[in-house]
This record gives structure tokens, sequence and C-alpha cells, in this order.
């Protein structure tokens, strides 16, 4: 389709492609509010009355911020043919790429979780729901919680794996219900009533959650947290359908433009859903506890919450290479402040560790507790969360090091859809 934008116009878009470091700093932020909630639960003060304790119980929000993330960055190469009426990427090289990112740094922390902790509780079948992260859909497992100790937060990584699974399908399905549609913006709305529609699914995911008796441990199935990925993926079909609306300014278009052009306002709309999750109304401070319509008032609030955190990013454009002077003084008006904060080179390297923070943060709390002789409930939250903190990020950063960049390096080389490394001697 011939685009008639201005220059001025087409710099206004989306980023579409290429790294979005407004996206890794968020998902910066997330690993960091988790590990907070984490610490704050263990020594209480999430528990505790008042406001404080209510902002630190609701720090779990930031789950939410990773599933739609994960929309956002793993939807794209889909939805974008979709809107053009093509084939989708192939699925098999999709898969592989997704399994090197995640299983071998996350093998090592769970081998050094049970190898600490449960090496007298668990037999080999144990191990193996452990280690192919199948150990939430143990519907009577020997561990207390939503994992073995130690691994208690990798049930929201068995549902990513889940979602990483079924997307291929997924978008297959939203793909064939979009080109139906004549036009691109007939398939853009079609894309968005079939995410409307995952959505809706994740909320009757609820009703089988609850009845005819509570069953909990569905709490960490992938059904509940399908609207939660789709709030990710709509704003990947927006920023997608904004190069390919036709017309020089339309609505799309505004759109997008007018909410990277207002982070401030996005943020405070995400903080009442913040808020609202840190009332009973949300449930129990306690993952997975509350009834049915607390339960639809969380998924509610962390869909909310996820996707006004994340659209200002998603849909903002791709940062002018301005000369040094002009984008300093540029660098906290007109929307531009957001930007600037999540490139800064603090939160890129904290983004770079960021899933090795997810990934050790448990095994580090309670190394850190059994040193102290800390029980459950006690401890200080501001004392506790430095060297918790400290101790994640070191070990975040030697498994990217060591593990992460070598096993994304081999890949490229080496399996579906891999680039084979030239002859010895070949010319270039």
């Amino acid at each position: 389709m011939e685009r008639t934008l201005s220059p001025t116009a087409d710099r206004l878009l989306p980023q579409v492609d290429g790294r979005h470091e407004s996206l890794d700093g968020i998902r910066a932020a997330a690993a960091l509010m988790v590990l907070f909630f984490h610490v704050a639960t263990e020594t209480g003060d999430s528990l505790a009355p008042g406001v404080v304790g209510a902002f630190l119980g609701a720090l779990d929000v930031a789950v939410p911020l990773f599933f739609a993330l994960s929309g956002v960055l793993l939807f794209r190469p889909w939805a974008r043919a979709a809107l053009e009426g093509d084939r989708g990427p192939r699925a098999l090289p999709y898969l592989w790429r997704r399994a090197v990112r995640v299983l071998p740094a996350y093998w090592v922390v769970a081998v050094a979780a049970l190898l600490l902790y449960s090496r007298a509780e668990l037999n080999l079948r144990h191990w193996l729901e452990v280690l192919t992260l199948t150990f939430p859909f143990d519907t009577d497992p020997p561990w207390l919680g939503t994992g073995p100790y130690g691994l208690g937060q990798m049930w929201s990584l068995s549902v990513e794996v889940s979602f990483y699974l079924l997307l291929p399908l997924l978008a297959l399905a939203l793909s064939l219900w979009a080109r139906r549609g004549p036009t691109t913006d007939v398939r853009g709305r079609r894309l968005l009533i079939g995410l409307a529609a995952m959505a809706v699914l994740s909320f009757a995911a609820l009703v089988p959650q609850f009845y005819p008796e509570s069953r909990e441990y569905m709490h960490a199935w992938l059904p509940r947290a399908l609207g939660l990925f789709a709030a990710g993926m709509a704003l990947v079909v927006l920023s997608e359908w904004a190069h390919r609306e036709p017309g020089p300014d339309g609505p799309v278009r505004r759109v997008c433009r007018t909410i990277a052009a207002s982070p401030g306002v996005c943020w405070l709309v995400a903080g009442a859903f913040l808020a609202i999750k840190a009332t009973p109304a949300s449930g129990s401070r306690f993952i997975g506890a509350g009834d049915i319509w607390s339960s639809a008032v969380d998924s509610a609030t962390g869909i909310g919450f996820a996707f006004f955190v994340l659209a200002p990013a998603a849909l903002a454009p791709r940062p002018t290479a301005a000369p040094l002077p002009l984008r300093q003084a540029e660098a906290w008006t007109g929307g531009r402040w957001l930007d600037s904060l999540l490139r800064h080179r603090t939160v890129q390297f904290l983004a770079r560790i960021s899933y090795g923070v997810f990934l050790w943060q448990f095994v580090v709390l309670y190394l850190w507790r059994d040193f102290t002789g800390q029980d459950i409930f006690t401890g200080s939250f501001l004392l506790d969360t430095v060297p918790v903190t400290a101790g994640t990020i070191l070990l975040a950063m030697a498994t990217h090091r060591w593990v992460e960049e070598p096993t994304r390096r081999w890949s490229r080389h080496h399996g579906p859809g891999s680039t084979p490394k030239r002859a010895a001697g070949a010319s270039g």
C-alpha cells in the first residue's frame, strides 16, 4: 500500500522494528517490583495494615506487566502479517528461540534450588516436573505454596511458557479471522475484536477455577491470564495498524500519537488501577487467594495497569537523532521524560540482567534469611531488601554473562532457522 505521509508525520508513528529500549526498561522495573514484593511478603510488611502494607502487597501487579510485555514483544510478526493479509512466521524457529532464551538459565537456578532445599523431599517425577516447568499442573504437590522451596515465583514462568507454545495457534486463529476483512482497517478491527474475545475467555476461566468447588492451583494456569497477554498484543496491533492506515492522519494514528505524548496521564490511570489492586476488592494479599468476584477485579486491575503502563512506551515513535544539546533540552518535555527515564544506562543495565533477577531472587532471599536466622514474617523490609537485591543482581550478572549470552550466541548458528557458520577461510 502506498503511504502518503509527510516526513514529520512519519516520525510520529510508533516504533515497530529494532530494539525497543523503553520496553526493556519497563521489564527491569517489573523484575525489581516482583523482588520487592517477595521480600515484603517474607518479612510480613506486605501484610501489615495501612497504606504502606497495602502498597507493598500490590507490587505483584508486576506479573501482569511481564505477561503483557510478552504479548507486545512476541506477537508483532504475526500481527504484521495478519494486517497485510500474508502468512505469519514459521513456528519451529520461533519456539527454538524461546526455548534457548528461557530454559538454560532456568535449569541452572532450578537445579541449584532443588539441591539446596529439596533433595530429600522430591522424587524423580517432581524433578522432571520442575525442569519442564509443568509443576503447576500437579494438583497434589508435596510442597506448600506456588512451587518448591526457592522456586515459588516460577509458576508465572510456566504461564509464560504455556503462552509461548500456544501463541502460534492463537495467531493462526486471529489471522484466519482477520483475513476475511477486505481492507487494512477491517483486518485491524477484527484483530482487536479477537483479542477482546481472548480477554473475555480469561474471565470465563474463573468459573471452573471456583465452581463447583475452589481449585486454587488453576490460578497458575494460562487461561486466566489470557487477557493480560491480549493487552500487550492489542498494543502491537495498534502500532502496526498505524503504519498501514490509509490517509495522512487517520484515527489510529491520532490515538497512538496522543497516548505516546501523554505518559503522565497514562501512568496516572495505571496508578488508579494499582490503588484498586491495593484494596480488599481485589482479594487477599496472598497470591491466588480470594473468590471469583475478587479474582475478577484482580484480573481487571492487572489488565488495566499493564495496558496503561506499557501503552506510552509501546506506541512511542523512534527517538530522533537530534544534536546532543537539543536532545538534552527536550529530554523532559512533550512526553519524552518517560523515554529518557527508561533509556537511562542504569535502567538498561538492569534490563539486560532482568531475567536473572527474576530467577534468582527467592534463592538469595532464603539464603539471606537462613544466614540471619529470621523466621517467616519477621525482619525488616528496608534492611533485608538491600542485601537481597545486591546478591540477586550479582548472580543475575553471572548468569547473563556465562549462561544467557553464550547460549544465545550458540543458537544463532544451531537449530531451526539458524544461520550456519561460514566455513573457515570462506571469503567475506
